[in-house]
C-alpha cells in the first residue's frame, strides 16, 4: 500500500457543517417558498459541504472514463468479445460514443485513461492517434494488459492495485490542477459488472444472485452462468472486506482499482465527484471502505438498471438524482447529471433575495 493510500483516511472529513448551514439559510431567503426545488436545494448544501464553499461555483466540469479488461470475461460472462474494450476507447477518442454527445451537452471535456486494456488502441495513425476535436483525451497508463481470471487467481497483485489506484489520483489531481471543479466517473471494459457484482457482493454482504446482472445484456442461461462464476471466485479467495486493497485485489480490476484513486482525490481535495451506475458504485464501495467519510462526498447521478446497483447505493446512503433504466456506463448517467448538479449551485448563487428582489417574504 502506498503512503498517499495509508494516509489518505485521515485527510478526508466530515462534510463542512459551517458551509451547509450558510447555504442552507441563503436558500431560505431566496425568491421561492422554503424547500420548494426539492432535491435541487439538498444538493446545493451536499455540494456546499464538499467544497467548504457558502456559495460554491461549478464552471469547469470534467468527465474521466477508466478503461481495462478483464480476465474473467473468458468465462462466457459477456455478450461482448474483450476486443470492444479498445475499440470502445478509440471510440471514445473519436468522439462517436453516448459518453462523447452527452459530455458535449453538458459542457464538459472528456479523458480517456487506459489502465489495461488488453492489446493496442485503435487510432487514425495507430496506436495511440490522434483525437478527433469533439472526441476524448486519451491517457495511456498502463498498469497490466488486463487482469487475471479471478476464479483462478486473484485479478490482480496487490502491487498493481495498488499503481492502478495511483493512476485514478494522480489523473484527477492533474484535472482539479488545471481547474476542473466538478467530476464525473465512468468506465469500459468487457467483464467488468462480474467484477463489480463480486465486489458488491463483498461489501453489501448479499449473495451473489441479489446483485449480478443481465450486463452487456445476457440472457437467462448466461445469468445464471455469470452468478456461478462470481460465487466461485468469492469461494476461492474469500475476500475480506475488512481488507479493502485485498478484496479489490482479489476480485476487482485495473479500471475500478482507478477508479477507487479517483474517487478518494476528489474527496481529499474538497472537490464534487458524480458517480455513474454499477461499476463506479462498487468502486465507491472500495473507497467509503478505506476512508468512510469519502461517501458523503459523493454524488449519485443515477440508478442502473442492473439489480446490484440499488444495493450499492442504499450501502453507500446514495439517493440517486436519477433513475432512467439506463446501463450502459462510459460515465454516461454521470453526464447527464452534471446539469443539474451545476444548476443546483447557481440557483444558489444567482437567485434574489426577497431583500434584494423586493419581494414579501412569508410571514
Amino acid at each position: 500500500m502506498s503512503s498517499w493510500l495509508a494516509s489518505v483516511p485521515a485527510r478526508i472529513g466530515p462534510l463542512d457543517e459551517r458551509a451547509m448551514a450558510a447555504a442552507r439559510t441563503r436558500l431560505d431567503r431566496l425568491t421561492k417558498p422554503p424547500g420548494s426545488l426539492g432535491r435541487l436545494e439538498s444538493l446545493a448544501i451536499q455540494v456546499a459541504g464538499i467544497t467548504g464553499l457558502d456559495i460554491p461555483s461549478l464552471e469547469h466540469p470534467a468527465v474521466v472514463v477508466f478503461a481495462a479488461d478483464h480476465g474473467v470475461a473468458a468465462r462466457g460472462v459477456s455478450a461482448y468479445p474483450s476486443d470492444v474494450t479498445g475499440q470502445m476507447v478509440a471510440n471514445f477518442v473519436g468522439g462517436g460514443a453516448a459518453i462523447n454527445v452527452l459530455a458535449r451537452l453538458a459542457g464538459a471535456s472528456v479523458v480517456a485513461v487506459d489502465v489495461g486494456v488488453a492489446g493496442p488502441i485503435p487510432g487514425p495513425d495507430g496506436p495511440d492517434g490522434p483525437a478527433a476535436s469533439t472526441g476524448a483525451r486519451l491517457v495511456s497508463a498502463r498498469v497490466a494488459s488486463g487482469s487475471h481470471d479471478m476464479t483462478v487467481e486473484p485479478a490482480m497483485s496487490h502491487a498493481e492495485a495498488s499503481a492502478a489506484i495511483e493512476v485514478g489520483r494522480s489523473i484527477v489531481m492533474e484535472l482539479i490542477g488545471d481547474g476542473r471543479d466538478l467530476i464525473a466517473v465512468g468506465e469500459m471494459g468487457i467483464g467488468n459488472t462480474t467484477a463489480a457484482s463480486a465486489l458488491a457482493a463483498v461489501f453489501t454482504g448479499r449473495p451473489a444472485s441479489e446483485v449480478t446482472g443481465r450486463g452487456t445484456g445476457l440472457d437467462d442461461a448466461a445469468v445464471a452462468l455469470k452468478i456461478a462464476v462470481v460465487e466461485s471466485a468469492l469461494d476461492r479467495h474469500r475476500p475480506d472486506p475488512a481488507d479493502p486493497l485485498g478484496v479489490l485485489a482479489a476480485v476487482g480490476g485495473l479500471e475500478i482499482a482507478a477508479l477507487v484513486g479517483a474517487l478518494l482525490a476528489c474527496a481529499e481535495s474538497n472537490v464534487p465527484v458524480v458517480l455513474d451506475g454499477f461499476i463506479t458504485g462498487a468502486a465507491a464501495l472500495v473507497a467509503a471502505s478505506i476512508a468512510p467519510a469519502t461517501a458523503e462526498r459523493m454524488i449519485a447521478s443515477h440508478r442502473s438498471a442492473e439489480p446490484g446497483h440499488r444495493a450499492v447505493l442504499e450501502c453507500l446512503a446514495l439517493e440517486p438524482l436519477l433513475d432512467l433504466g439506463m446501463r450502459l456506463g462510459e460515465g454516461s448517467g454521470a453526464a447527464l447529471a452534471l446539469p443539474l448538479v451545476r444548476a443546483a449551485t447557481t440557483v444558489l448563487a444567482e437567485m434574489a433575495t426577497f431583500d434584494s428582489a423586493g419581494v414579501s417574504g412569508p410571514r
